[in-house]
């Protein structure tokens, strides 16, 4: 009966911990979903929350310069998340990605230096002071890392130019905290 008493206990215990966990990814989710309506997609990938920035919006093709329309989206995003306490203080990943078509010399080599300049890019506009000559988002530096994936995470098939448009593209990856590590999109 001791034995039945603790398993129920415990049940209840981790019962309640994801209700709070499933909560505190609703306020989340609900606080990102603002940013929609900037045509952005926001997504649970890879049990991540991804924000999706098309490349097409941010950059002209095969560079790594903002253009002033992706600049205006950047600052817009960072708006959001320098003006909510609760995003401000988490880490986001910004992953640059290309489609599979391969590049060839040039400043990049291949898709691989392209995807990560590209992260860094964002990255930097992020992270620079708003009131900077070119502006910025003027988020926390420590809290955002940049990676480059390259194609190798694809979110559509390589095989139709709308397709590769869609690979084309540079993610803000919420980074989850150690509690909120487990299957996400079971609490949807």
């Amino acid at each position: 009966v001791d034995q039945l008493k603790r398993a129920v206990s415990e049940y209840q215990a981790r019962a309640a911990q994801l209700e709070r966990i499933r909560g505190r990814f609703e306020v989340l989710r609900n606080k990102l979903q603002q940013l929609t309506k900037l045509g952005l997609k926001v997504e649970v990938r890879h049990n991540r929350m991804v924000i999706s920035l098309p490349g097409d919006v941010l950059f002209p093709s095969g560079k790594d310069q903002l253009r002033e329309g992706g600049k205006d989206v950047l600052m817009a995003v960072a708006e959001v998340i320098r003006n909510d306490e609760q995003l401000a203080e988490r880490y986001f990943q910004v992953a640059g990605h290309t489609d599979s078509q391969p590049l060839h010399g040039g400043p990049f080599k291949d898709n691989w230096g392209l995807s990560a300049m590209r992260a860094r890019t964002v990255l930097v506009f992020l992270i620079s002071n708003v009131d900077s000559r070119d502006g910025g988002g003027g988020l926390d530096a420590a809290r955002l890392h940049a990676a480059g994936y390259g194609e190798t995470d694809p979110v559509a098939p390589n095989d139709t130019a709308a397709d590769r448009e869609k690979n084309r593209r540079v993610e803000l990856v919420l980074m989850p905290n150690v509690e909120e590590m487990l299957d996400l999109k079971s609490l949807i």
